[in-house]
């Protein structure tokens, strides 16, 4: 029965030791940090990481969504008392309130890891984005094809990318196959890594995701002709121009820094 509920919140869980091994160096666990896990599954990885829970002082606070998992988890786990939390719940709606707790208790750092269900991806690093403490570290086990995205690129930019790399440096670290996983999903996997900055890369983030939701909206159109939705091209010219920027190139062509220039640009002239 937990199996079959567990298989509805679109779970699959790695049973590669090998791939276990490298998110969990991927983490590169520290003397007294916490781990927060998303979607521990059976324990898979949480037995990974608690292994080295008494030599380093570490603290894990698993959350996963399935009751069932979630209190065989908590009776396996008991041996490790205080040191290991798990926490019957979604992610997406308490991790605000666990990441500000983190804060109040003044933990060194944490560090976040988890083989999420596919379907919560864009919404989770919406709100790994928002959290007011970001994790030092970020290690997930996503679809390839949406790793490879937020690692892009120019000319491979996208939304995905612009709107992750703002406040994170990305790097897949491996990739795993369907038959490591149990049941196997229908796609590949890849374990990407995502280090938090230490300051955000542009002043008025609200004005940016505003600038790029624009931007690529239609990828396939000029830059010129995307942000012609935002102002009229008599205005995009001169700023494109003194930022050293084609109007006839596409958005997947602008680099970074290119995107935070133009965002930077744009909303100074509408202070």
């Amino acid at each position: 029965m937990t199996y079959h509920r567990s298989r509805m919140l679109g779970q699959h869980f790695l049973k590669n030791k090998e791939k276990l091994r490298k998110i969990a160096a991927s983490l590169e666990v520290k003397k007294n940090d916490t781990i927060v896990e998303i979607g521990p599954g059976h324990g898979e990885l949480t037995k990974k990481l608690v292994t080295r829970q008494q030599t380093l002082n570490t603290r894990i606070i698993a959350i996963e969504k399935d009751s069932g998992l979630a209190e065989t988890l908590r009776n396996s786990m008991e041996i490790y008392g205080d040191s290991i939390e798990i926490i019957h719940g979604d992610a997406l709606k308490i991790l605000p309130e666990i990441t500000n707790k983190l804060t109040k208790l003044k933990a060194e750092s944490y560090k976040l890891v988890g083989n999420i269900p596919y379907y919560i991806t864009g919404k989770l690093l919406r709100t790994l984005s928002e959290l007011e403490t970001k994790p030092k570290i970020a290690v997930l086990t996503v679809q390839k094809e949406v790793a490879e995205r937020v690692a892009a690129k120019p000319p491979k930019m996208n939304l995905l990318a612009a709107s992750v790399q703002i406040w994170a440096e990305p790097e897949i670290i491996d990739y795993i196959l369907k038959k490591d996983f149990q049941p196997p999903p229908k796609v590949n996997s890849a374990i990407i890594k995502l280090e938090t900055r230490q300051q955000t890369l542009v002043t008025r983030s609200d004005d940016y995701y505003r600038l790029i939701k624009i931007l690529f909206k239609q990828p396939r159109k000029t830059i010129l002709n995307n942000l012609g939705a935002l102002k009229s091209k008599k205005e995009i010219l001169p700023i494109l121009g003194k930022l050293g920027i084609n109007p006839s190139n596409r958005p997947q062509d602008l680099s970074l820094k290119k995107i935070e220039e133009l965002s930077e640009v744009i909303s100074n002239q509408e202070v």
